[in-house]
């Protein structure tokens, strides 16, 4: 029978003709209930945008700051080399070539044992005997996580004596790089459920105070949208809200991390603060409209 209702209800509806004068109207009215539900919640509202503005700046924070690590991981893993010591009588070219189809393999650099005791001679008081030093290469890996895959095919050589690099460091950066994105998630979790719990909270004692008024509506025949929309639109503006209020510290944490970046010679993320802004936005908007609808399904039967 509520199929059926449905159906006859949509078949209607297409054949009412649209009046946009009358949609704008309507949408007018929409969004004067939506600034009158915020002025009646009155100094709750300073509370929430507050409460909203500091868990977007924790978050916001974390999240360039991720960005930052991320690049140092990768400025760092770019300089980290594989150094492949050859046998003696061995053709380097030879096998550079051969190295140079590995898979994650950037570049590879021939450091003739010649030029090596050259320079160990310049930084050491060392006696007249032979070059006891092999060929090496220097090998340059794409991304630092594929190091270690890079030095177990190169050790499958049988013209290599030894491979070594700064395996430790190595590993450091990548642990950090992942310490830090675990973070951002957790504070990402974290702030899903304050700004929820808050909007959930703060649409709910809406809701009661607007108990009869949606119940007349709903003896006219207003439709449900019409009753839900104003009080999503009421959680989106605190996430909107929060959103700006969390940019001037944000505005610091960004100036602080662009010294850092000068300070260690390393460029900063290309339009990292543009990224983060965006999404701080889209993210408290989304969860505050969020928020506002799960209270909706949750409090009001419409």
């Amino acid at each position: 029978m509520n199929n059926q209702k449905s159906k006859i209800k949509k078949t209607v509806k297409k054949h009412i003709p649209k009046d946009w004068l009358c949609e704008l109207r309507i949408l007018y009215r929409l969004t004067m209930e939506t600034l009158y539900d915020i002025k009646r919640t009155g100094l709750v509202n300073l509370v929430i945008v507050t409460t909203m503005a500091a868990i977007l700046t924790i978050f916001g924070a974390f999240f360039r700051t991720t960005l930052s690590v991320s690049s140092f991981a990768h400025e760092l893993g770019n300089v980290l080399e594989v150094s492949v010591y050859l046998k003696q009588n061995t053709d380097a070219n030879v096998v550079k070539n051969r190295i140079k189809e590995f898979e994650h393999v950037e570049n590879v650099k021939i450091i003739p044992k010649e030029t090596s005791w050259v320079n160990l001679k310049r930084e050491m008081d060392l006696p007249d005997i032979d070059n006891p030093l092999p060929d090496t290469l220097h090998v340059k890996v794409d991304k630092p996580e594929n190091i270690e895959f890079v030095f177990k095919e190169l050790k499958t050589l049988k013209s290599v004596e030894d491979v070594s690099y700064a395996q430790e460091l190595a590993k450091r950066i990548q642990a950090l790089n992942n310490i830090v994105n675990t973070i951002t998630v957790f504070v990402v979790i974290m702030m899903a459920i304050l700004t929820i719990t808050i909007i959930n909270n703060t649409i709910q004692l809406v809701i009661q105070s607007r108990k009869d008024e949606i119940e007349i509506m709903r003896l006219m025949g207003v439709s449900n949208w019409y009753i839900r929309f104003p009080l999503i639109m009421q959680g989106a503006f605190y996430g909107f809200s929060g959103s700006i209020l969390a940019l001037l510290p944000l505005n610091f944490v960004q100036n602080g991390l662009n010294n850092v970046h000068q300070f260690f010679m390393v460029p900063a993320p290309v339009y990292a603060q543009g990224i983060v802004i965006t999404i701080m936005f889209s993210m408290g908007i989304l969860f505050g409209a969020g928020g506002s609808f799960l209270c909706i399904k949750k409090h009001l039967q419409v």
